[in-house]
């Protein structure tokens, strides 16, 4: 006898409600039973209503007989299919020599990334014989220690020398002035921010649906008003203090912003401070090597009566100076994804800039024009300089501007404030051949077989500054004949004795020496090949450092000569 229409409807409505809720061993079980109480023809019914194989059916009746099933399983050990690498020895040997070329990074790091996406990996893996899909592959990938990164921007610049001792040295005068209660403030400008509608990056909580509307493509002309924040940040008093101009970014506008802090709110909070020391970059209008960044900051020193101290992070580390992340990256949060509608926005906006931990930041407009093209004479110059005390370490970059004492003028004649003479003593010490590698001989031949070269070099450099800025030009180093720079050029080549030793010895700031020699070191590639060959020898690893030092170097030389030739 067959089974009944009435009998499979009941069991169609059963199974709709039951299997949803069951696992795969417990359908196969249920199913089982629901085929062996139908008798005859069970399994192909309960298999035609459930939407399963007549195979799953018959298992479960065997499981119910009593087959073993391990307990909290619902399939048989083994089952499913094996890994794409397993069915293929070979898969993971020919993804690696794909990835191989693309590869950026340290192979022996623990984290690498490869340019090439998943997609093109899986193609070009299944061209070579090797079928897998993309998914596969980046399960591979980061079994092998692969994981999708961006780039970082960690890796600075060219180091220039003494780069961390300055940082080191900037961070001992910070203390001092900060034990002393002294100011010490960071400057530096911010980027140009356009007035108007335009789009700006980052999100803020909106209701949904209605974000705020920007135009599709952000066209400045130059009748586009802007803003340049130009920020003055207070280490002792955690505050900030943001001049925006409305003109241009210039050594006036930044020495202006210093005076606009100093009289509103410096003043104020350092009623009895005689100093200020300022912390900025090396280069824009507060440049390391600009003389109008000098001669504004001298009429500002003269205006408070501070001593103003300025040490200038070396070049290339902009972004450790203390106003990028401590006063611009809050500002930066604040103005996140809010269009600069008009200068009072923008003003408000940084005014209400905070931090859990105390900071405050005041904002003013600065209407004023800052035209650029401004020069300076010699005469100007050489009196900023005569103005400017420079530190022992690295002169260019710490210096300190007093106020004018009418007390002290400056030397009427420019003679009186040339330096010494060198001693002629020490010129005979540091021409030895121990030092220079040549006879002394040889040296004053030298010295004067590169003079005509000299001229030439210097009548180049004059044509190739004709019509340009020549902000930058022997930036306040004291000047040096040329006997000497010759001496100091293969003194630094050689490396026979530290410049500080040498700068000593000759009465000299060692920064004057490092400049000449530097640039009188192209000269000694003109030298006669007898000559060059004794000023290519190997570098010295340990110069003497001391006058005891460069005696016992000078005698160990002559002695070895004396053994030599005996």
């Amino acid at each position: 006898m067959g089974i009944s229409p009435q009998a499979l409807a009941v069991l169609d409505v059963k199974f709709a409600a039951l299997l949803p809720h069951l696992d795969e061993r417990q359908r196969r079980l249920y199913l089982a039973s629901e085929a062996d109480a139908l008798g005859h023809g069970g399994i192909a019914a309960v298999a035609r209503l459930a939407e399963v194989s007549e195979s799953t059916v018959a298992r479960g009746r065997a499981e119910l007989a009593g087959a073993t099933v391990l307990e909290g399983r619902a399939r048989r050990p083994g089952a499913g299919r094996k890994l794409a690498d397993e069915r293929d020895p070979g898969l993971v040997a020919a993804l690696e020599s794909l990835i191989e070329p693309r590869e950026v990074g340290d192979p022996v790091s623990p984290l690498r990334w490869t340019t090439a996406s998943l997609r093109d990996l899986s193609r070009e893996l299944a061209e070579a014989g090797h079928p897998v899909s993309a998914p596969v592959v980046g399960r591979l990938l980061r079994q092998m220690g692969f994981s999708l990164q961006g780039m970082a921007k960690r890796r600075a610049g060219s180091q220039v020398p003494d780069r961390d001792a300055q940082f080191r040295h900037i961070n001992a005068a910070v203390e001092e002035f900060l034990a002393r209660g002294l100011p010490v403030v960071s400057v530096d400008a911010k980027k140009k921010e356009p007035i108007g509608e335009f789009a700006r990056p980052g999100r803020t909580y909106r209701p949904k649906g209605r974000p705020i509307i920007a135009p599709d493509h952000d066209f400045t002309d130059p009748t586009t008003p802007v803003a340049i924040p130009y920020g003055v940040y207070d280490l002792g008093r955690d505050t900030g203090w943001v001049n925006v101009g409305t003109d241009r970014n210039t050594a006036a506008f930044a020495v202006e912003s210093i005076r606009r802090w100093w009289n509103q709110q410096g003043r104020l909070d350092y009623s009895d401070a005689a100093r200020l020391l300022i912390t900025a970059d090396s280069g824009g209008a507060n440049s390391a090597d600009s003389h109008l960044f000098k001669k504004d900051l001298a009429a500002f020193a003269d205006e408070c009566g501070l001593a103003v101290t300025v040490m200038h992070l070396p070049p290339g580390t902009s972004k450790w100076n203390k106003v990028e992340h401590r006063l611009f990256s809050r500002i930066t949060h604040s103005l996140r994804g809010q269009p600069l509608t008009s200068y009072e926005v923008l003003l408000q906006t940084i005014s209400a800039t905070r931090t859990s931990i105390g900071l405050t930041v005041s904002a003013v407009l600065d209407n004023n024009d800052y035209p650029t093209g401004r020069t300076l004479t010699k005469d100007e110059r050489n009196a900023i300089l005569q103005r400017v005390q420079r530190d022992d370490f690295h002169g260019e970059w710490n210096y300190t501007i007093a106020p004018y004492d009418p007390q002290q003028s400056p030397p009427a004649d420019p003679e009186q404030a040339k330096a010494p003479p060198i001693p002629a003593e020490a010129t005979y010490l540091l021409t030895h051949p121990a030092l220079t590698g040549i006879s002394r001989e040889k040296f004053d031949r030298l010295v004067e077989e590169l003079q005509p070269w000299r001229r030439v070099l210097a009548e180049a450099e004059r044509e190739k500054r004709k019509g340009i800025n020549r902000r930058g030009y022997n930036p306040g180093f004291g000047f040096l004949d040329h006997r000497h720079r010759v001496l100091a050029a293969i003194l630094s080549r050689r490396n026979t004795v530290t410049l500080t030793l040498t700068a000593r010895l000759l009465g000299r700031d060692r920064n004057t020496l490092s400049y000449h020699a530097h640039r009188t070191m192209p000269l000694l590639a003109f030298a006669t090949p007898d000559i060059a060959t004794a000023l290519d020898q190997p570098r010295r690893t340990h110069p003497p450092r001391t006058i005891e030092a460069l005696q016992n170097a000078i005698a160990e030389y002559e002695s070895d000569i004396k053994s030599g030739s005996s």
